[in-house]
């Protein structure tokens, strides 16, 4: 059984998750206030967190990016849940490592296909025969049984989502992809978020795999690309 953390301060809407989560089989767990759903995140383990940003202690962004900052807790999905919908307090999300953005008021089962979509994309790797785990390629070398990535021996630190991004884009080297096809399969649904968003998440990967950026291309009005050899590889 999935254990999701709902970190609400607004008690009718916390009890209306935590209802239905449990009606869809779900363990659920609640916190009002950030720095205490901080400490049920590391002393529980949740596989995912639903994470309201307007909280009366902490602000929904600092406890995010407390989550991902921390070793024990960086790996949990993290959905943001706002009032808040311009497209800039989107990106900031995205930016701070959450894997999805909705903004209220939502559907509840809209939201339960988002956790179910985004759960079972957490899983995928770990069902990969372990003869697949392994990816080297140049400089780079992927372990997507430990979800772990080094780029000339040295490992760099990813989001859950950066690296289902990364892996993706490898899967399918030589082969374009369009925003809207990886909005639809690395984030595992149509979510009601720009493509701008895939910008954000290519251009901070990149950033992050430093000497191996130029392996991800970017194809002009279309989309992104792995390029198929390291040796193509080219600022």
């Amino acid at each position: 059984m999935a254990k999701v953390l709902v970190i609400e301060d607004e008690r009718d809407l916390q009890q209306v998750l935590t209802y239905n989560l449990r009606q869809a089989g779900y363990e659920a767990l609640s916190a009002e206030r950030g720095v205490e759903g901080l400490r049920l995140a590391r002393a529980e383990a949740p596989d995912l967190v639903l994470l309201d940003l307007m909280l009366p202690d902490l602000a929904g962004t600092e406890v995010c990016r407390s989550l991902k900052e921390d070793a024990a807790t960086r790996g949990i999905p993290v959905v943001m849940l706002t009032a808040r919908g311009e497209e800039i307090d989107r990106v900031v999300g995205f930016e701070l490592g959450a894997d999805d953005y909705i903004v209220k008021p939502f559907s509840v089962r809209e939201l339960l296909l988002r956790i179910q979509a985004i759960l079972r994309r957490a899983a995928t790797p770990s069902d990969r025969p372990p003869a697949e785990g392994a990816i080297e390629f140049g400089c780079l070398r992927i372990d997507r049984e430990a979800h772990r990535v080094w780029v000339e021996e040295h490992e760099i630190e990813l989001t859950a989502l950066e690296f289902r991004l990364l892996v993706t884009l490898y899967e399918r080297r030589n082969r374009v992809q369009t925003r809207s096809a990886l909005l639809d399969d690395v984030w595992g649904i149509q979510a009601d978020i720009t493509t701008r968003t895939v910008d954000t998440h290519v251009k901070r990967l990149r950033e992050k795999l430093e000497g191996a950026r130029d392996y991800v291309e970017t194809v002009r009005g279309v989309g992104y690309r792995f390029k198929g050899s390291p040796d193509e590889a080219s600022v």
